[in-house]
Order: structure tokens, then sequence, then C-alpha cells
């Protein structure tokens, strides 16, 4: 998953060479999701292969690597997951849709528009 430039001051100066080992090392190349990313399309581990063709899909595997609670600056290996792109943007979700709403409400309030409370409460 591409680092958003606003989060990159959040990970180590060595995270490139911690995610390499990670993927290719540990992991061997191979997704490490057991199925905590919810998919249900695998029972075990998944088997998709970076670079390879996708489980179900078809698409090119992009072998990523999730921060399992969500901190870039936690970057213990026990902390970090080899995840293709499919299980890392599945189990990334609930997430996802937190730091995108908490996006919007603080984009309407900079706009000087109303709060989200405000506009309830009226």
């Amino acid at each position: 998953m591409p680092i958003r430039p606003e989060n990159r001051g959040r990970y180590p100066a060595d995270w490139p060479q911690i995610s390499l080992d990670i993927r290719t090392n540990r992991a061997a190349g191979r997704c490490e999701c057991l199925g905590e990313c919810g998919r249900g399309t695998h029972d075990g581990r998944c088997p998709n292969l970076n670079g390879g063709l996708a489980y179900g899909t078809g698409s090119k595997v992009v072998l990523t690597v999730a921060h399992l609670d969500h901190q870039p600056e936690h970057s213990d290996p026990a902390n970090l997951r080899a995840l293709c792109q499919a299980c890392h943007l599945h189990y990334d979700r609930d997430h996802h849709r937190q730091t995108a709403a908490a996006t919007r409400r603080a984009a309407i309030e900079a706009a000087g528009q109303l709060t989200i409370t405000e506009e309830t409460t009226r």
C-alpha cells in the first residue's frame, strides 16, 4: 500500500528494508493472512503469491506489509503481516472508513460549514 505523504514521518527510516524482509524472508513471497482479513475466500493461509495471479480474481498480486494495530510507529515484526493487496484492504476496511469520515468532517469544518453535531441538534 502506498504511504500517504502526511504519514511518511510516522514510519521508521529503515521501513523499506523492514518491509522487504517481512515480504521476502519471513513470508517467502506469500500472503500471510490466515483469514483475519474477513474476506472468507480462503481456508488456512491465503494462497496468493507476490507477482502471481490472485486467487479468485486473476489480477496481479502485490504483496504489502500491514501494521496489525494500524500504527506505523509500531514496526515490531510481531505487529507486521505480509498481506496481498486484497487481504490488506479488507483487513483495513474499518480503519479506512474511520479515517475517511474524519477527513470529511475536517474538510467541512475547515470550510466553515456546520459540524455534523450542530446539524443534528437543529
